[in-house]
């Protein structure tokens, strides 16, 4: 939602794109740093649902709350509520879902549990700016957050807590999530990989995300709202590559090779990248296919998620599944939305005076660019993946 009101914000507060950047990332990251790893372990030890209800409920309050900005400390400030949200939702429900689904079944269900993301930044980009169009930017911040509050109040109501794959008693539970959980979680090899593939691919993802509404605004001269509608594109995108990746990736690790879940991430970064490169070299003007491109790289771009998070949940011990898997999210959080909006916004700002409106254009290829880190970090992934795979399972077998 705040990527839809860049441009009435930063006209409204007089901000840079620096800023902007800092107030996008550094909000954000900031407090996930702090709150990752922490209810990450708090999740492999209490009651899941009621975790997500009130980190996601809190976090929608504290966002609505930036409705009632009047500067940029303040908007950065509500920027911290998105953290909370993902801090205490992401990892535990990750680890829900593959306590709910068998193996061979667990990307695709964690690509459908990517759908949400994907709409909500369709709403955000299509109802959101129509919202901030005809009210306000302050209006939409509000409506958005307070969905976000009721949307976690009926999941506490409605849904049930699932039984976990490993011990149930408090103590005991406890015992095994204690203390040593990360650094034998940083130990293995293949998930520091993973760590470094999601922090490069995020950093291109969120500056794209965070900066193309202003990109269509600045190079092809739309409006807020007609930018909003193409920018709409990349989530439907994401919601059907998503999909299709976790479908693709459970059938071929179980027909082919299990190096297919770590085959499906990195054929689909390298083809966003690619794409992503050709997006930005489209002259101004060229609206039809910059929707294309903008699907299509939303739509390979998504397809590191559930092959990813699955795989984690395959090769951690189940006691550790959200640890793991707040710690992956937490590297593409400080590097991706941190670093990523503050990089692209530092280095438009840096370029202005020599290349004018076209300095936003050259950071973000820049951005996108840097994927070919994540790319490099799929292949070392996928020659790992088969042995950390064979250890879980032994490991299982001993205990």
């Amino acid at each position: 939602m705040l990527a839809v009101v860049i441009e009435p914000v930063k006209a409204e507060f007089g901000l840079s794109d620096l800023q902007i950047g800092l107030v996008s990332g550094l909000g954000f990251a900031l407090s996930f740093s702090i709150l990752g790893v922490p209810l990450g372990r708090i999740a492999d030890r209490r009651e899941r649902r009621s975790l997500i209800a009130y980190t996601r409920g809190l976090g929608g309050l504290i966002a609505a709350c930036g409705a009632g900005a009047f500067g940029f400390w303040t908007l950065m400030a509500s920027r911290a509520g998105g953290a909370l949200s993902d801090a205490g939702g992401a990892p535990a429900s990750l680890s829900m879902i593959a306590d709910l689904y068998a193996p061979q079944q667990r990307s695709r269900a964690m690509s459908v549990f990517g759908v949400g993301p994907a709409v909500g930044s369709m709403l955000a980009l299509i109802l959101g700016a129509w919202l901030a169009n005809h009210w306000g930017w302050r209006t939409a911040l509000a409506v958005v957050g307070g969905c976000a509050v009721v949307s976690a109040l009926l999941l506490r109501m409605l849904t049930q807590e699932p039984g976990r794959s490993f011990p149930a008693h408090p103590a005991q539970a406890s015992s095994l999530a204690g203390s040593g959980a990360v650094g034998l979680i940083w130990g293995q090899p293949l998930v520091r990989w993973l760590m470094v593939a999601a922090a490069f691919v995020l950093l291109a993802g969120y500056s794209f995300g965070a900066w193309n509404v202003s990109y269509l605004v600045r190079s092809h001269k739309l409006s807020l709202i007609h930018a909003g509608w193409i920018s709409g594109s990349a989530a439907i995108g994401s919601i059907l590559g998503g999909l299709v990746a976790g479908m693709l990736a459970d059938r071929l690790v179980h027909r082919y090779d299990v190096r297919w879940q770590m085959g499906i991430p990195l054929l689909g970064v390298l083809c966003a990248m690619l794409i992503g490169l050709l997006y930005f070299a489209l002259p101004a003007g060229e609206v039809v296919a910059a929707t294309v491109m903008i699907f299509l790289f939303a739509f390979f771009i998504s397809w590191w998620v559930a092959p990813t998070y699955a795989a984690l949940s395959l090769v951690v011990p189940e006691h550790r599944r959200a640890t793991a898997s707040a710690m992956v999210t937490l590297s593409g959080s400080i590097v991706g939305s941190g670093m990523g909006t503050i990089f692209t916004g530092s280095l438009s700002t840096w370029l202005t005076p020599w290349l004018h409106d076209q300095a936003l254009r050259a950071a973000l290829i820049c951005a996108v660019a840097l994927m070919c880190v994540s790319v490099y970090a799929y292949w070392r992934a996928m020659q790992l993946y088969p042995a950390a795979l064979l250890n879980m399972e032994a490991s299982n077998a001993v205990v």
